[in-house]
């Protein structure tokens, strides 16, 4: 990674998407679709998975059902569902860094609301069973909004519940496509990459991108330290 642009100012709220970025999930729900697929005998290489990363449950439905056709997504989805609904409610791991961040939020009382593509109430189930929910004024999903990411809505609705101004607000993100939903409601962006690693396109977004979210909050001390 190269050097990184300092934050201008203490942000007055911090947006946390879930998975890939508080949660380790994301190999967790694309290997369940892997391993489904690989039962029905459906022929979808392995890095197809990955362009579902970041986006809602509809996108990712037509996606397949473009590829291999409405019977066998639904059977697909089905199985590999079920199959990660049981890892997340036994509690999925942590991404590195992310209670460490979080006690220095609440330890300078800067308050912080989740903001995902996962659908209710599976978000707060999840977050739930990795023991994190308390720690969020408000959790965001999908069903709350019209349009998933990469539109704005559901972090547009997550400052309007923190009642911060969006301009005000710094948000943690693992995907390109939730920096551009970030993007687009006024926010400030920090990407902490998972899966995918920012290609030339996200990265002529003009955003921060780091290595780890002991990085991100490395950006944010120095604003913390004021007060």
């Amino acid at each position: 990674m190269t050097e990184v642009e300092p934050l201008p100012s203490r942000p007055s709220a911090v947006i946390f998407d879930m998975d890939g970025l508080l949660l380790d999930s994301e190999r967790a729900i694309l290997d369940c679709f892997r391993e489904a697929a690989s039962e029905q005998g459906a022929d979808i290489e392995s890095d197809w998975w990955l362009g579902m990363i970041g986006l809602g449950d509809a996108v990712c439905r037509a996606m397949l059902v473009e590829r291999i056709g409405t019977p066998a997504t639904d059977q697909l989805l089905e199985r590999g569902h079920a199959r990660y609904i049981a890892m997340a409610e036994a509690g999925l791991p942590h991404r590195p860094g992310v209670l460490a961040l979080l006690d220095l939020l609440a330890l300078h009382r800067i308050p912080c609301a989740v903001a995902t593509s996962t659908r209710s109430p599976l978000a707060q189930r999840k977050l739930a069973a990795a023991g994190l929910l308390h720690r969020f004024a408000h959790v965001c999903t999908s069903s709350d909004v019209a349009q998933p990411k990469p539109a704005p809505d559901v972090y547009l609705l997550a400052a309007r519940r923190l009642g911060v101004e969006a301009a005000r607000c710094v948000v943690l993100e693992d995907s390109p496509t939730g920096v551009r939903a970030a993007l687009a409601a006024g926010m400030t962006p920090i990407q902490v990459p998972d899966l995918l690693t920012p290609d030339a396109e996200a990265r002529s977004l003009g955003h921060r991108i780091v290595a780890s979210l002991g990085a991100a909050q490395a950006l944010l001390v120095p604003h913390l330290a004021l007060r």
